[in-house]
């Protein structure tokens, strides 16, 4: 190996733009092609402060990283946040299922940051691991939407709270979060980020009352610049300062916000709107259920019917009878899966979120 080489020293003044450039995350594409989000110095230093304040983050912290770098939760609220607090970070290559206790009880950190994948994978392990996790002040479950009885087991199981929280690339990481110290609502994704405004819109953009069903539209400096080389898009998702996430939410009277699915997964069966989410809920209600997805398949009739994906934990089964049976005792008739395909994993994409748009080129080729 040569021998590295010491530049010139640098005589000027350090760099010191808010405004100049310093990430570029691409989108995980779950709903369509990735789009560059340009995140400035300003965004980057709002979401590191606002994520040691939210999550109680001090000197005395230890960050145990197992999602990748290329995601800005990674970069920023488990890099930065610990690092800029005093705290410090220990870099995993990637999540292994077979050494994450041991590493828990080798490195004693105090809160980590994962996907619900990882934390069902998890809470799948045989009953016989018992691992000390004395050292966890909390894990925090994001990206994606968590069944709400796994957050109550895993919390049961293994003696520290999953703290489930709600964000975007485009807002650089997290805008919502249930508190550390404080109400955690299940099936919910907490309040919003200091610093940060949430607001409930309908299809013109006029704000909701508490209560209402409406996108989820994010304000505060975490927003980005825009995305790159798209000024359409960026006009179309950045509307007077207001961040238009496509998501589809409800704040209750307490601020807490709760997502009901995306504009772009939703199904209309017949004129009827139907969101994925209720019906991944009801799925991940099966016995032995470890993973559960819902898409819109096309049908030439009704437009659109509702196709289930179904994949069992290790050692468990259920009959698609069963599972049918199950659907129709919680779910009236227009939302019933037309159809249940039980699969041994479901396609997931780098991030570890489930994979919909491979699950939709699936049933083309089942249908065909």
């Amino acid at each position: 190996m040569a021998a590295l080489q010491d530049g010139a020293r640098h005589a000027g003044a350090p760099a010191n733009d808010p405004a100049a450039l310093a990430l570029l995350i691409y989108t995980s594409g779950t709903t369509g092609l990735p789009k560059g989000v340009m995140l400035d110095h300003t965004n980057i230093e709002a979401m590191t402060d606002m994520g040691q304040q939210a999550l109680n983050v001090t000197a005395t912290d230890h960050c145990l990283l197992v999602l990748p770098l290329f995601h800005v939760n990674g970069i920023v609220v488990s890099i930065l946040g610990p690092l800029s607090a005093g705290g410090h970070v220990t870099i995993r290559r990637r999540f292994d299922i077979e050494t994450f206790f041991h590493d828990v009880e080798l490195l004693r950190p105090t809160y980590f940051s994962a996907v619900p994948t990882i934390y069902s994978m998890l809470n799948a392990l045989p009953t016989t691991m018992r691992p000390d996790t004395s050292s966890l002040r909390f894990g925090v479950c994001g990206a994606a939407p968590a069944p709400a009885d796994l957050l109550k087991n895993f919390e049961e199981r293994y003696g520290f709270p999953l703290i489930e929280g709600y964000g975007l690339s485009e807002g650089t990481c997290a805008s919502t979060l249930n508190p550390v110290d404080g109400l955690r609502k299940p099936g919910s994704v907490g309040l919003p980020f200091p610093g940060q405004r949430i607001a409930i819109a309908d299809t013109h953009g006029t704000h909701l009352p508490p209560g209402a069903t409406g996108e989820v539209l994010v304000q505060g400096p975490n927003v980005m610049r825009g995305y790159l080389g798209k000024p359409e898009e960026t006009a179309k998702t950045v509307v007077d300062g207001w961040l238009h996430t496509g998501d589809i939410g409800r704040i209750d009277a307490d601020g807490y916000l709760s997502i009901v699915g995306r504009l772009k997964e939703m199904i209309i069966r017949g004129g009827e709107n139907i969101y994925p989410k209720e019906i991944e809920d009801v799925l991940h209600d099966f016995p032995g259920v470890l993973e559960a997805a819902v898409i819109g398949a096309p049908h030439e009739t009704l437009g659109e019917v509702v196709v289930a994906y179904v994949a069992f934990r290790s050692g468990a089964t259920g009959s698609l009878d069963a599972l049918n049976d199950h659907c129709a005792d919680r779910l009236t008739r227009y939302k019933r899966p037309a159809a249940i395909h039980v699969v041994d994993g479901l396609p997931k994409n780098a991030m570890g979120k489930i994979d919909k748009p491979r699950l939709r080129e699936l049933a083309k080729g089942l249908r065909g």
